[in-house]
Parts: structure tokens; C-alpha cells; sequence
């Protein structure tokens, strides 16, 4: 797990990167909107709207990581990684939107065929500024996000990214115009529209694959598997189950191990599956793992069938079978092992029998509850003093 303070660090980095995001986008789309409008560019106000749209995403982007990043609490015992993949959702929804606002009307004025006048230097100037401007951006956030594994920031790294494709186009847009070829200015605010859709579709489906609990990659999970099955004392691994969260991932699984070692030893087992695992997938923020005594895989879920009787009603039985045996006084405490949809009883005696005797009372106790239908077998310990 992460820790808190670690936890804080990586909100502090994503935040900073997102502030200078925010400025450099609000900068930008001042910038792009005002000239594009006193040089009659459709093309770089279209740019200069989007650069506006990142700073809604940015919004979003600073709010789901102030509470996506937030530890579990009484509410939410998994944590708030959830918000992250929201807000990534509705990140993509608005950039679709954007998109689709942009690339009608830029379509409707390339058909109706506007006369765009030369945009001038200071136009092309500035493109060319966003474009380096942006292209570093992209660079300095994804590595921010790569460090503290937001899939969220990762996601706004990659928005700055259709930032620069869209102000290329814009800037060929331009220079074309310059030229004579004033219609390449619609037509680059209809690629700019399109490549923006697309990255927003991109995020949509790949939040949307989180909030449904999509597994991880089917390799990933069969490496997950071999890490569990070659510590030692593990028998067998099934129903290995994972679900992806905010850029981070969570496994539940099922360990077979030995039917009669203690239940101690049986989590510790169970505890070495779980450091192995975060050793091998950093990413994995929580680790849950079921103790099987016995392989039960494609049975299904055994809480939905009748049980065996617990302790309780055993010692019942025990007592009115047994009691009246001689060696009942004798008997200091007993181990119950269900195995194979019955319950086999290991007895422990406080008294020294001879080898005649052991090997008879097995056999003795067994008769004595015969009609007991969970029994499957009976075996005498000896506490040695």
C-alpha cells in the first residue's frame, strides 16, 4: 500500500502540474481567440476554444485529485479512486461535445464557402508558439503522471498532446492561407473538431471499462497466478479475480493449501501470496486471498449450500456418544477438520495408552457414533509429557 505520506507527495506534484496547465491553457486561449478574431481565423479561434476547454478538464483534473486521492473512510472502505475515473468520464464527455460544436460550424462555414483574408505573421507566430508550448506541457505532465500513477493526469497529458496535433494543423491552416488557400482554414478547424472527439471517445471507453470492474490483461492474470502457486506451501491457486481502479488494481483469489496445518501457519501462507504479488505489481493497492484446505474449484460458492455443523453442535454429539466411554475423562481437547463434505475429529488425550490401546480406541469411538452421518474418521493424539 502506499503510504500517507507518499499519498500526499503525489497530490502536491499532480496538483502543480495541473496549476501550470491551467495557466499556460488560459494564456494560450486568450491569445488564440483574440487574434483569431482580428485576423478572421476560424481555424485559431476554434484552437483558441479548445485551449479553453482545457481548463474545464483542468477543473475537473485538480477536483478529482484533491478527493480521488483521499484515503478510505467509513463510507468508502476502498478508498476514493473511483472519483478519479468519474471525472475522467465526464472529462471525455465534455471534449466529445467540444468536438462536435467545432467541426459543425467550421463545417458549415467551409460550405458555404467564407472568404478568409491572409491571417498575417503574428498569427502564425503564435501557433507555432502553442505548438512548443503545449509539446512541452505534454512531456513535464506525463512524467508527473507516471511518477504518481494517475490514469487521470496521464489522461490530460495526452489532451495537451491533441492540444499540439490540433495547432499543426491550425499552423498549416495559416500558411496555407497566406498563400491564397483560405479554405484550408475551415477545413483545419474540421480536423481540429475531429481530433478532439477522438481523444475525448478514447477516455470515455476507458473509464467506462473501469466503473464495470473490466479485469486485468488475461497474461497479466496468469502471471498473478504463477507468482501465487510457487510459494511455499501453496497447493493450488483459482478464482484469481481482478478489477482496475483510478490507475491502480485489486486482486482477490482463492490458495489451496495443506488440509491440516494449523490456521496460522495457513494465513501466514496466504500473507506471503499477498507480499509476493505487490512486489511483483506495484500497482496493486489492495490484495484480498481466500484459505482453501482443499481444491474446490467450479463448486461454486459453498455458502449457498447446506453446511457442516460447527463446534458447538459437535461437542453435543461427541458428548452423548462418548460419554460414556471410559477414556471420555481422559480427553483433553479435540481438532475438527472438514475435508471433503464431512468432518474428520483428531482427539487428544492427557493419559499414555498402551500401543494395544491405541490402536483399538479409533476404532472404538467410531462405533460408538457410527450413525452419525458427517463423521468420517477418528484419530488419537497422545499429549506427550
Amino acid at each position: 500500500m502506499i503510504s500517507t505520506d507518499d499519498q500526499a507527495v503525489h497530490s502536491r506534484d499532480a496538483k502543480r502540474a495541473t496549476y501550470i496547465a491551467a495557466w499556460l491553457d488560459g494564456l494560450l486561449g486568450c491569445a488564440k481567440v483574440v487574434v483569431g478574431t482580428l485576423v478572421g481565423s476560424a481555424a485559431l479561434v476554434a484552437d483558441g476554444i479548445h485551449s479553453f476547454s482545457d481548463l474545464i478538464t483542468d477543473g475537473f483534473v485538480l477536483a478529482a485529485t484533491h478527493y480521488g486521492r483521499q484515503g478510505p473512510d467509513h463510507d468508502h472502505h476502498y478508498g476514493h479512486g473511483r472519483i478519479e475515473t468519474l471525472a475522467t468520464l465526464l472529462l471525455g464527455s465534455v471534449l466529445i461535445f467540444v468536438a462536435g460544436a467545432i467541426a459543425w460550424s467550421s463545417l458549415l462555414r467551409l460550405l458555404a464557402g467564407t472568404e478568409i483574408a491572409a491571417p498575417g505573421i503574428l498569427a502564425m507566430l503564435l501557433a507555432l508558439a502553442a505548438l512548443l508550448a503545449k509539446e512541452w506541457l505534454f512531456h513535464y505532465t506525463m512524467r508527473v503522471a507516471k511518477r504518481v500513477k494517475s490514469k487521470l493526469l496521464e489522461a490530460n497529458a495526452w489532451h495537451s498532446r491533441s492540444d499540439v496535433l490540433s495547432t499543426a494543423v491550425v499552423l498549416v491552416a495559416l500558411m496555407g492561407a497566406q498563400f491564397g488557400f483560405g479554405w484550408l482554414d475551415a477545413v483545419a478547424a474540421v480536423i481540429v473538431g475531429l481530433l478532439v472527439g477522438k481523444v475525448g471517445w478514447d477516455l470515455l471507453w476507458e473509464s467506462a471499462r473501469e466503473l464495470v470492474d473490466t479485469a486485468l490483461p488475461a497474461d497479466a492474470q496468469q502471471q498473478m497466478h504463477q507468482v501465487a502457486l510457487e510459494v511455499p506451501g501453496v497447493e493450488g491457486v483459482h478464482d484469481l479475480r481482478t478489477r482496475q481502479s483510478a490507475g491502480h488494481a485489486i486482486v482477490d483469489l482463492h490458495v489451496v493449501v495443506g488440509p491440516r496445518i494449523s490456521v496460522s501457519e495457513a494465513h501466514e501462507i496466504g500473507n506471503e501470496v499477498s507480499r509476493r504479488l505487490r512486489l511483483a505489481y506495484p500497482a496493486l493497492s489492495d490484495v484480498t486471498f481466500h484459505i482453501d484446505p482443499e481444491d474446490d474449484a467450479g463448486e461454486g460458492d459453498p455458502s449457498r449450500f447446506p453446511g457442516l455443523p460447527l463446534r458447538p453442535e459437535v461437542d453435543r454429539v461427541l458428548t452423548d456418544h462418548w460419554s460414556s466411554h471410559p477414556c471420555w475423562p481422559h480427553i483433553e481437547h479435540y481438532r475438527l477438520h472438514y475435508l471433503e463434505g464431512r468432518i474428520s475429529v483428531d482427539v487428544f488425550m492427557d493419559c499414555q495408552l498402551s500401543y494395544s490401546e491405541l490402536a483399538a480406541l479409533p476404532r472404538q469411538l467410531s462405533d460408538l457414533i457410527h450413525d452419525v452421518p458427517w463423521l468420517a474418521e477418528v484419530e488419537i493424539k497422545q499429549n506427550v509429557r
